[in-house]
Formats: C-alpha cells, structure tokens, sequence
C-alpha cells in the first residue's frame, strides 16, 4: 500500500523508531496519527517535523482496552477512515533471568507489548477493511524468534506479537488489509531509558557496533516494506545473521548470542 495522501495511525510515536516511522511517512505524503503515552515526546515530535499540518498526536495507554477503543472511535470520527496502523509501540524488561523477575514488571511488558498490539489491532480492523486497500504493520522482534538471556519475557511478549501476526495474515488474506510482521535486530535507541530500566552497565545496545541500525535506517526499511506488502521482514545485520543461524541449528545459535551477550543482551 502506497502511503501518500492515506492515514497512518503510529504507536510509540515520541521517540526512536516511532518517531523516525512518523517522520518518514509524512515526508512522503501520509497524514499520520501518532500515538504515545508521553505528552512531551509527542510535542516533541511535532517540533521536529515542523509542525506538519498532516501530524496529529494522542496521548494513549495502549495497554488499557477502553482507552484504545475510545480512542479508535474518536479517530474515525474526526478524519473518517482509517487506511493504516503500524503497532511499534514497546519495552524491554529489566535485564534479569526469569526467576528474579518481579510480577509486576511482567505484566507491564506483556501488557504494553502484546495486549497493546492485540487491542491497537482488534480496534481498527473493522474500520480498515472497509477501505479497498488497508495496512497493518506489526513490530516484533529478533527476541520473538532467538532467545536472548535476561528478555526471556521480553521474548516471549514478541514471540506472541509474531505468532498473532502470522495468523492475522492468513485470516485477512482475501482481503483488502495487507498485514506485515516486522523483526528488527539491535538498534540505537532509548529502549532502556524509555523502558524505566537504569543500568550503568555496558552492553550491546550501548556498544559503537556496526551490526547496530539506527532508527532512521529501520523507520524506511519498515515502510518500504509495508509498500511492497511484503509479508516477514527481517532488518539489520545482527538479525538476519542470527535467522540464518537459528534456521540451521537453533541450539548453536542460542549458545552463541548467550556468549556474545550473557546477562547484558540489548
């Protein structure tokens, strides 16, 4: 689907990959919608786009069911369709094994992650196949196919993302929705700040290493694909290395990223 002159709905809209997903689709003519729970980074987005006229902002808890339906509702009636919906909204976990994870920390992740990509998706599939040609992009991520030690809920709230997208693509397969699932790998961007986590130490995310794709990079790579309609999309180095290698042994590929990374994977 072409995103000039249609509208755009991007969750997480305030910084990192969603802010550069907001960015680049008004460069090519979108109105976009942006979503974010945090006032400021949205303000924040409007200053740097210039105040497009085309951006509007909603603060939104993506994990409260009633917030997104209302406010699903409230979109339709002030612009009148909707032609597409990019769920890239998300957090990580603190950096710690399973057992050490506290409930409360859990909930959020699945919450924010899953549920919020679950209930984005449930409140404006209705509105999108009433229009010839519709789009739903889905974030997930190289910790929803690869385990990688200390995001194992992390992982798993992805892992969820993924496995509903798939099933979403088959459903709406003779239709006028396209659907893509997207896996990014590791990228330069405020997740931990954004994810309330605070950790002095060193690690992949924070390392100068070119396997690293900046937001910029992946906001084009993720709407270039949503053009094509393409189907499974795999971005950055890092995560089109380890699929490969996930494919071919799933055990030495698991060994290897909890080498590489350990207790500080980003």
């Amino acid at each position: 689907m072409i995103v000039k002159d249609k509208s755009i709905v991007v969750t997480g809209g305030g910084n990192g990959v969603g802010r550069e997903l907001v960015l680049s689709l008004l460069s090519r003519g979108a109105q976009v919608i942006a979503v974010d729970i945090n006032k400021e980074a949205l303000d924040e987005t409007v200053r740097i786009s210039g105040n497009n006229e085309k951006l509007s902002i909603h603060v939104v808890d993506i994990s409260n069911k009633q917030s997104v339906f209302s406010f699903a509702e409230e979109v339709i009636l002030k612009y009148g369709k909707v032609d597409g919906l990019i769920n890239n909204a998300g957090i990580i976990q603190p950096f710690v094994n399973l057992k050490d994870l506290e409930f409360d920390k859990l909930d959020k992740v699945m919450n924010i992650n899953f549920y919020g990509t679950l209930f984005m998706t449930k409140a404006f599939l209705p509105h999108l196949l009433k229009q010839p040609e519709a789009h739903i992009t889905n974030i997930s991520s190289m910790g929803g196919f690869l385990p990688v030690p200390g995001q194992s809920i992390y992982g798993a709230s992805k892992a969820a993302v993924k496995l509903m997208t798939e099933g979403l693509y088959s459903e709406l397969s003779n239709t006028g929705v396209h659907v893509t699932i997207v896996f990014p790998g590791g990228m330069a961007t405020n997740i931990k700040k954004n994810s309330n986590i605070n950790e002095s130490n060193t690690t992949a995310e924070g390392n100068s290493s070119k396997l690293l794709l900046s937001p910029e990079k992946a906001a084009d790579m993720i709407i270039n694909a949503m053009e094509k309609n393409r189907y499974r999309v795999f971005i950055g180095k890092d995560c089109n290395i380890m699929n490969f290698l996930y494919k071919i042994s799933p055990v030495f590929a698991t060994q290897m990223i909890n080498n590489v990374l350990g207790s500080k994977a980003h």
